[in-house]
């Protein structure tokens, strides 16, 4: 599921968040100290922000699929037909490492405003769903 800024979700499994507290104003604090937090599945929200991560890294046979298929697409039509073929075949060669890179799930992270005012920034999309 790809979540869009605006869209109402909520919590699809409870959450504890553990760590540090200090003022979000960034000013210091000597009484920081530790805390925990729990919400409970079900809490909603909206969707504030977005941020798609996609995968690491491109293989070398991914970055040539994609020089040579943006080749073909451009200027495919004006090539005599044999280097037309030939650049399909080796297109056609390199189609299964095209399709693996396809299947890599873009990653999501986002930062919603629940209802009750808590803000969750950088979750895992995959921790809510749609209202």
């Amino acid at each position: 599921m790809t979540l869009e800024v605006g869209r109402r979700v909520k919590l699809a499994t409870d959450l504890r968040l553990a760590g540090s507290v200090v003022p979000a104003d960034g000013s210091s604090a000597t009484d920081a100290g530790a805390a925990t937090l729990s919400l409970a599945a079900g809490a909603e929200g909206t969707v504030e922000r977005v941020d798609e991560h996609g995968p690491a890294e491109q293989s070398q046979e991914v970055r040539e699929y994609v020089r040579l298929k943006a080749l073909l697409d451009d200027f495919g039509d004006q090539m005599p037909p044999g280097s037309k073929k030939k650049l399909e075949e080796e297109i056609a060669s390199l189609e299964p490492e095209w399709a693996a890179h396809q299947e890599q799930r873009l990653r999501a992270t986002v930062r919603v405003r629940l209802d009750n005012g808590f803000v969750l920034d950088d979750a895992p999309e995959d921790l809510f769903t749609s209202v």
